[in-house]
């Protein structure tokens, strides 16, 4: 089965989300639910940022444990406010929940790679965001693509 939800809020033309809801066939041939968010963040269009993370509540409303769809918004709010602002380009979020967990990615279109850094007490809050996903994720990482990165982060279906 495959459903495709397509919107945006107003004033989101061009930006609106794609969530995805398909099943998979695990290895032992039978099906495994899968539920996946995609979202095209337009140039430094921060707006996007509370839309992705109201998308992505949206996705998780009946997984995980209590707070655990709290800490995958805080972590996915990062990585798109990170692409959006760093980057100065348009990126792409997904996210898939499955049977194993959450998995989120934020692709984005510079071969800069960032790096976590110790935030600096007079910056308010910026440099914190990658410390962040450091600490609370069960996995995180950054894959290189042809053009740009992907960085990623992964909670657990059991983690807290």
């Amino acid at each position: 089965m495959r459903r495709q939800l397509r919107g945006g809020r107003p004033g989101t033309a061009g930006t609106g989300s794609v969530t995805t809801v398909e099943g998979t066939a695990d290895g032992g041939g039978e099906q495994a639910p899968e539920a996946q968010l995609r979202r095209r963040l337009g140039r430094a269009d921060l707006r996007a940022v509370p839309e992705s993370r109201h998308d992505l509540r949206r996705l998780l409303r009946h997984w995980g444990r209590p707070g655990q769809s709290e800490t995958a918004e805080l972590l996915t709010t990062e990585l798109v406010t990170n692409a959006l602002v760093h980057t100065d380009r348009a990126a792409v979020l997904t996210a898939t929940v499955g049977p194993r967990g959450l998995r989120v990615e934020v692709r984005d279109f510079v071969d800069h790679e960032p790096r976590p850094r110790a935030p600096d007490t007079g910056d308010g809050t910026h440099g914190r965001g990658l410390v962040l996903v450091e600490c609370l994720a069960d996995a995180w990482g950054i894959r290189a693509h042809g053009v740009g990165k992907a960085v990623w982060f992964e909670l657990g279906a059991d983690a807290a």
